[in-house]
């Protein structure tokens, strides 16, 4: 299992703690499915697709979850959609799911693992 999303402390701007906080709760829900989840989370300027790639390459997922801050923050479409086709590419076995919130993330992973 592979969560891509931003990196809440990269991101310039804004208090980082409450979504370093969800994540972590996130997380909590994996390990309460007994489920291994590896982040790779981007900083939009600094190379997010050799990121990605090293990431999707690194070992083989059956689900990768693309988080919201990716999908829902308009001026982050090339990125979201770099995501995807990288997800296509390097791991074409595994699911893609999206959650609506760093909590929920395992949950939205659990409607493709079977």
């Amino acid at each position: 299992m592979l969560v891509i999303g931003l990196d809440p402390e990269r991101i310039p701007g804004w208090d980082p703690e409450p979504v370093v906080a969800a994540i972590a709760r996130g997380q909590a829900h994996f390990a309460e499915h007994g489920i291994e989840a590896d982040l790779c989370l981007l900083a939009p300027d600094e190379d997010p697709a050799t990121a990605m790639t090293e990431a999707l390459t690194a070992k083989p997922y059956t689900c990768v979850v693309v988080g919201g801050g990716i999908r829902k923050h308009e001026p982050l479409l090339l990125l979201f959609e770099q995501a995807v086709n990288l997800v296509r590419r390097h791991a074409p076995a595994a699911a893609i799911a999206f959650n609506s919130t760093p909590e929920d993330t395992a949950e939205a992973a659990l409607r493709w693992l079977k």
